[in-house]
């Protein structure tokens, strides 16, 4: 087999849309979420199992979910000791979910909330619910993106930091008027 080399592969994309029921059922799974964000960077399945205190075996079964749902790829392969060894990296840089899917918000909080409980330093979680105008929403939405998007990335050395950001209208039953909670 002929080394595969990364740079054979165009870079991964800015965006993947989720939105095959393939995709969602991907994501269902704690340590799939988990992979995904580790590979932020490319990775071997022995560096992936030692990273996020997994099986290799189960390492390697989720990775080929995640493959066959086009989320990961392989991007180097190369020959040692007599095996081949895989580097594994996302197939985009970020993803956004079609329509309102509450299977992957509720997948992608669960797997937010095991990174919070490994963090280490001291996590910002704020919630706030504040009334807006559709404007004003709008507006703030785009300045969150904004900003999540222009946050320049460090060097390779430095430390990953997740960020989650949402912005969602309050259903019926978290409106005050109809007795429902509010800030």
């Amino acid at each position: 087999m002929e080394p595969l080399q990364s740079r054979d592969l165009p870079p991964p994309e800015e965006l993947l849309e989720v939105d095959s029921a393939v995709q969602f059922k991907a994501l269902s799974h704690p340590l799939r979420q988990r992979l995904l964000f580790a590979l932020a960077r490319r990775a071997t399945m022995s560096q992936l199992a030692t990273a996020l205190g997994a099986q290799k075996g189960n390492v390697a079964h989720h990775l080929r979910v995640l493959r066959d749902a086009g989320m990961v790829r392989v991007v180097e392969t190369r020959q040692v000791r007599g095996g081949t060894e895989q580097y594994y990296q996302r197939t985009a840089r970020r993803m956004t979910f079609a329509g309102h899917q509450a299977a992957a918000t509720t997948a992608m909080f669960g797997a937010v909330a095991e990174e919070l409980d490994e963090a280490t330093g001291e996590p910002l979680l704020i919630l706030r619910h504040v009334r807006l105008t559709e404007a004003q929403a709008k507006c703030l939405s785009a300045e969150l993106e904004r900003l999540v998007e222009n946050a320049e990335e460090a060097g390779t050395d430095s430390a990953i930091h997740g960020v989650l950001v949402a912005l969602y209208a309050q259903g019926p039953a978290g409106d005050s008027r109809r007795g429902g909670p509010t800030r």
